[in-house]
């Protein structure tokens, strides 16, 4: 059996904070590679929070008396004192990672991402940034160096950042509109100075433009348009704040070719005018 566990102040016991807002106690992984079977049951649960992902092979839980065989892509949340029964068979071949945290807002984090909102499985899909969070939380804890604290929530946070927008596009399965998405972004950011027409961009990629838009929106929250504009306008921030380019220069440079109407897009997206954004920043 391979285990790579990290505990905070190199302590295994379990404590619930009342006086912290996240708090992360433990982690570790677990590969079933030698022992038959490795069940644990905790009928009266632990007083923390626990977070279990199945990297690979497959593991059995029991909620309410019932058995759930679930496969790589699936976690699991435990809350405090709740019953937890779960065990890991080596014909499964599991590869299981788990986290252990505490703290006055763990609730409102997991509301906050739209995680757990009754349930205890969640299918999230698997993802080399899961394991990478877990690993960089164990390496945390077990080298207690300055701050590790600090690092471990927000580690924690980015992971659920990271659960959250999996879970949140249904369609991740689907490959080839997640390439297409993110071939289109790569596209826009190495091309948003240019002329840019969707409908052409949609055509040589050989889709609907109806299809491209409503996918990207799905993807972005933003349509193709919307994302394009965003980052001329942080350009065209950025250029205000560090060069002496004047507007119709600035203009020019993030693509537009009518200083007037860029001056104001500038102020509908960011409440002031090209100058007026200048000048604020000059005397800050």
């Amino acid at each position: 059996m391979y285990s790579n566990c990290g505990y905070l102040n190199n302590s295994e016991k379990a404590f619930a904070d009342k006086h912290h807002p996240l708090i992360i106690s433990a982690c570790g992984t677990y590969q079933l590679n030698t022992l038959p079977e490795f069940p644990t049951i905790r009928p009266y649960g632990r007083v923390d929070y626990q977070l279990v992902y199945i990297a690979s092979g497959s593991a059995h839980f029991v909620f309410d008396g019932e058995e759930h065989i679930l496969t790589a892509g699936n976690m699991v949340l435990y809350r405090p004192k709740e019953k937890q029964e779960y065990i890991y068979y080596r014909e499964d071949h599991p590869e299981v990672y788990w986290v252990h945290f505490t703290g006055t807002q763990v609730n409102a984090l997991l509301q906050k991402y739209n995680l757990f909102s009754h349930e205890h499985i969640l299918c999230t899909g698997t993802s080399p940034s899961y394991e990478r969070f877990f690993r960089q939380m164990i390496q945390e804890l077990q080298l207690s160096r300055p701050h590790y604290q600090r690092s471990l929530t927000l580690l924690f946070e980015e992971l659920l950042i990271s659960i959250s927008r999996h879970t949140d596009a249904q369609w991740l399965d689907n490959a080839f509109v997640r390439k297409e998405v993110e071939y289109a972004i790569h596209y826009f950011n190495e091309n948003y100075n240019k002329d840019i027409s969707i409908e052409e961009y949609a055509a040589s990629r050989h889709m609907s433009v109806s299809w491209f838009i409503r996918n990207f929106k799905r993807y972005c929250k933003m349509t193709p348009l919307n994302y394009i504009v965003g980052i001329r306008i942080s350009n065209a921030k950025n250029l205000l704040e560090n060069t002496t380019y004047n507007i119709t220069e600035i203009a020019s440079i993030v693509g537009y070719d009518n200083p007037l109407y860029f001056s104001r897009l500038f102020r509908e997206r960011v409440g002031l005018s090209p100058r007026e954004y200048r000048n604020t920043i000059t005397h800050l």
